[in-house]
C-alpha cells in the first residue's frame, strides 16, 4: 500500500514549540499514531498510514494554534489534544484558550486547560452554587480561587471567605502550638498558597487585615449569614450531612458558592457518611445549582499524577467487583 504524506508550515517559534525538549512531543506523536514526522526549514511532513496521518495532523494543527496564541506547549497539552482527538472531541478545545479568567501576579494568564474546566469555568458563571467535583489535580480549588478574586477585583462581591473542614488526612498531628489561628492554619495552607500565587503576598494581607478576605475552618460557618460573598468550600468530602447542611444555609444575598471535593479522598471516621454524597444526590434537580464532574483528563498536574489517578481507578473498580461476588 502507497505511503501516504501531508504537510503543516509552521512559524520558527511554534516549531520550537511543538517540538519540545528533545523533540519529545514529536516522538510521543509518532509513537501514538505509528506515523514519522520529518522537518524541512519549517514544513513539517507526516508520512504513514492516511488515517492516522490525517489524525496527527489535526492533533498538530491544534497545537499551533494553542501556540499561535503565545502560550508555551506543555507535556500535559500534547497528552490532552491526543486524548481528545482519540475521543473525537478535538474540535471543542478551540474555545479553551481564549478564556483568561485572571493573572497571576507574575503576570501569567490563569485559564481552563481542558473541556471540563471550560464548562466548570462557565457554571460557576452561571449558577449560584456550583459543585466541583473530580480527582486531584483537575484544578477544582485553584480556578474557583481565581473566579473568586476576580470577582473581589471587579467589585461583583464584597469579600471572599475560604474555608475547609479542619481534619487530618490520614495520620494524626497531635497537639499543635501557638494560638487558634496557628492551630488551623496547616489545614488551610493549600488556600493561603493559591492566595499568594495568583494576588501576591502583601495584596493578601492587606485585604485580610480589612476583613475582606478570610480563610477560616468550616466550623466558624455556624451562625453566620454570608451576604456579597464569593464563598469556596473546599475538600467538601470531609464534611459531615449536617456540616454540609449548615454551610449551604449560610448563603446571603449577593453571593456565589463553590464547592470542591474528591469523594475517592476521605479522610472521615469509618462508618461516617459524607456531606457531598448525600448533597450530589439531595440538591442535584434543584435550579441554580450545577455539579461539574471533573475525570482524570482533565488532570493538569505533572502526567504522572492522571496516571496515578488512572491506575487508582481501576484499582478501585476491579475491588468493587471482586466484593460483588
Amino acid at each position: 500500500m502507497e505511503e501516504y504524506s501531508e504537510s503543516i508550515v509552521l512559524t520558527t517559534e511554534n516549531m520550537q514549540n511543538l517540538f519540545g525538549s528533545n523533540d519529545a512531543y514529536i516522538r510521543k506523536l509518532e509513537n501514538d499514531y505509528s506515523v514519522y514526522v520529518i522537518d524541512r526549514n519549517g514544513k513539517l511532513t507526516v508520512k504513514g498510514n492516511e488515517s492516522n496521518v490525517r489524525r496527527a495532523i489535526s492533533v498538530l494543527k491544534e497545537l499551533n494554534a494553542i501556540s499561535d496564541g503565545g502560550n508555551m506547549i506543555e507535556e500535559q497539552n500534547v497528552n490532552y489534544a491526543i486524548s481528545m482527538e482519540k475521543a473525537n472531541e478535538l474540535e471543542s478545545m478551540k474555545d479553551i484558550d481564549g478564556d483568561v479568567i485572571c493573572h497571576t501576579i507574575n503576570g501569567k494568564p490563569i485559564k481552563p486547560k481542558t473541556v471540563g474546566q471550560k464548562k466548570y469555568i462557565d457554571a460557576i458563571r452561571k449558577n449560584m452554587v456550583t459543585f466541583g467535583l473530580g480527582p486531584a489535580g483537575t484544578g477544582k480549588t485553584y480556578l474557583a480561587m481565581a473566579m473568586a478574586i476576580t470577582a473581589f477585583k471587579n467589585e461583583e462581591v464584597e469579600r471572599i471567605i475560604l474555608t475547609r473542614p479542619a481534619i487530618e488526612a490520614g495520620e494524626k498531628l497531635g497537639f499543635l502550638p501557638g494560638d487558634l489561628q496557628s492551630k488551623v492554619d496547616p489545614y488551610l495552607r493549600p488556600l493561603y498558597d493559591a492566595l499568594y500565587q495568583i494576588m501576591g503576598a502583601e495584596s493578601f494581607t492587606k485585604n485580610m487585615e480589612k476583613g475582606l478576605i478570610e480563610v477560616a475552618p468550616l466550623a466558624y460557618m455556624r451562625g453566620r449569614t454570608l451576604d456579597s460573598s464569593f464563598i469556596i468550600l473546599d475538600e467538601a468530602q470531609n464534611t459531615t450531612p449536617a456540616q454540609m447542611k449548615m454551610f449551604l444555609t449560610r448563603i446571603g444575598f449577593g453571593s456565589k458558592v463553590v464547592v470542591t471535593g474528591d469523594a475517592t479522598q476521605k479522610d472521615l471516621p469509618v462508618g461516617t457518611k459524607s456531606g457531598l454524597d448525600i448533597a450530589s444526590k439531595v440538591l442535584s434537580n434543584i435550579e441554580g445549582i450545577s455539579f461539574c464532574k471533573l475525570t482524570n483528563k482533565d488532570v493538569v498536574r505533572h502526567p504522572l499524577v492522571q496516571r496515578i489517578v488512572e491506575a487508582y481507578d481501576k484499582f478501585e473498580a476491579n475491588e468493587q467487583r471482586r466484593t460483588r461476588k
